[in-house]
């Protein structure tokens, strides 16, 4: 396949365009940033007419896209002033729907984010594991701008049914060398319940988005996309028990499972995590004494 990937050079993005390129597949990636080469072009993407411009062809680079993967954005609440994240991050989600709509390109795969399920979850969310099945429940202006993409992604493939959008709610992106830190968050249990103690290794939030080209149907569905384990050594039991225990566990939990529930995920695109950061620290070698 031809595809476009926005945001190719950020923490997620530089994992997409790896496994996409090593499918096989010819990407041009759009960003601001990143090392410039024939495979990347500089495109604003709050500018309407550079994106469609790009999503049309430019000079004898890749042309006619049979998909596009939208990541480019603020990654995180906090990143700049509300406003400018509501500006940017709306604005350049719209731009590259109509620009791909306009341009006949019928399959978008999109970063939404974990933050529509409420975090950080001052209030209890309802049930646990958290899943796709209740309303969004927007916590930040970030956070209401992923709600409003994808009610945006409902619209756009309402006004054309051979349009495919899949919105990937993905946890808190991961590299190896963040999984130093990892030990350190068993000594408390509140530090990382913002997230329900999830992430996602950026390989395979990458697998995530291939799974979603080879597998999304027409129309708007939304996945959340972790790992499937948490950042802790604790049991998920126990943490759920301690930290939310008022909230009903609707299974029961295996002994690190996630409370991002990425059955969906699972079931409709075939997404299964390979990496963890358990056997990061399993593998590393202690030095030993002479």
């Amino acid at each position: 396949m031809r595809m476009a990937v926005t945001g190719g050079s950020g923490k997620l993005g530089r994992h997409v365009v790896r496994r996409l390129t090593d499918d096989g597949h010819q990407v041009l990636t759009l960003d601001l940033t990143g090392e410039r080469s024939h495979r990347v072009t500089r495109v604003d993407l709050r500018n309407y007419g550079q994106v469609m411009d790009a999503l049309l062809g430019l000079d004898d680079r890749l042309r006619d896209f049979d998909a596009v993967v939208h990541l480019g954005a603020i990654p995180a609440p906090g990143m700049a002033p509300e406003a400018a994240i509501f500006e940017n991050n709306m604005l350049s989600t719209y731009n590259v729907f109509q620009a791909a709509r306009r341009a006949g390109i019928k399959k978008v795969v999109y970063a939404s984010s974990e933050t529509v399920l409420g975090l950080p979850f001052d209030a209890d969310p309802p049930y646990i594991p958290v899943d796709e099945d209740y309303a969004a429940r927007p916590e930040s202006t970030y956070s209401l701008v992923k709600h409003l993409e994808e009610q945006m992604a409902i619209q756009f493939t309402r006004w054309d049914p051979e349009l495919s959008i899949t919105g990937l709610r993905f946890s808190n992106v991961m590299d190896p060398e963040d999984y130093e830190k990892f030990p350190s968050f068993d000594a408390d249990a509140k530090a990382r319940k913002f997230n329900l103690w999830g992430y996602i290794d950026g390989r395979d939030g990458a697998q995530a988005v291939a799974r979603a080209l080879e597998n999304g149907r027409p129309g708007f569905e939304a996945f959340i996309i972790a790992n499937a384990d948490t950042v802790m050594s604790r049991s998920s039991a126990g943490l759920a028990a301690e930290v939310f225990p008022n909230v009903t566990v609707t299974k029961e939990l295996g002994e690190h499972e996630t409370m991002l529930s990425i059955d969906k995920a699972r079931r409709l695109l075939g997404f299964e995590p390979q990496h963890t950061w358990r056997s990061y620290h399993s593998n590393r070698t202690t030095p030993t004494e002479d």
